[in-house]
């Protein structure tokens, strides 16, 4: 059994496609990002860098204690060395896989999720002509990243090769484009692999779906939610 400690956002669905996609037996543990609960000793124990998701694997390969993981880059990699599934075993395609895997940890993620704050949540409490320049920059920022993978697209159906380990970071990433101001129709090859390639999965879906009814809005519904979800400095840690 794996505990997959989780908040239904585009991390966490990487980790529940994987582990549909393996029919790994799996067990949500809600983190409410919202109240603060990835700030709990418990959890920060597993994940210090105090971010969901994360998981501890209770029959970890070779036996032994529960294996804890986070950062969900690591945890698809580690699933894929569990299973001997979704990453290639020899050198180039591994890291093939890899390249493409750490794109979405270093690019695509951080660029859609600056993105997202500047066009959906900072509106909410900060006046419109203070972030028009972080909305420009990374609305713009998303569209170029977007293009490099409809470039790549072109002529394959999954980004590295098989099906992959990256094809599932990437996917929940592209998910919520229109919090990114971008429009699939302008980039037809990512249009087909989002759509039908990757949305048409079972699994893909049915990870997607996984604690939906744990979050239902993308309104700050206070000030103590909006200072834990960004006003988190050094000492919210110590």
């Amino acid at each position: 059994m794996i505990d997959l400690y989780y908040w239904p956002t585009p991390n966490g669905w990487k980790i529940s496609i994987m582990l549909e996609e393996c029919a790994l037996a799996y067990k949500l543990v809600p983190v409410n990002i919202g109240t603060g609960e990835q700030f709990k000793a418990e959890f920060l124990a597993i994940s210090p860098n105090n971010r969901m998701p994360a998981i501890v694997d209770h029959d970890p390969p070779g036996g032994g204690a529960p294996v804890a993981v986070f950062e969900s880059g690591a945890i698809l990699q580690y699933l894929a060395e569990k299973t001997g599934r979704f990453m290639p075993a020899d050198l180039r395609g591994k890291y093939e896989v890899l390249q493409w895997l750490n794109w979405q940890m270093g690019g695509l993620g951080p660029m859609a999720g600056q993105a997202t704050h500047f066009n959906v949540y900072a509106p909410q409490f900060t006046p419109a002509e203070h972030v028009a320049y972080g909305q420009t920059r990374y609305t713009n920022e998303v569209n170029r990243l977007f293009g490099v993978l409809d470039r790549r697209l072109a002529d394959r159906a999954f980004v590295a090769g098989d099906y992959s380990i990256a094809d599932m970071a990437i996917w929940p990433w592209v998910l919520p484009y229109k919090n990114f101001r971008q429009t699939l129709e302008d980039f037809p090859n990512l249009r087909r692999w989002f759509s039908i390639t990757m949305g048409q999965r079972p699994a893909v879906r049915k990870g997607k779906e996984a604690g939906a009814e744990l979050r239902r809005s993308q309104t700050i519904r206070s000030e103590d939610e909006r200072r834990i979800l960004f006003g988190q400095t050094a000492s919210t840690v110590r």
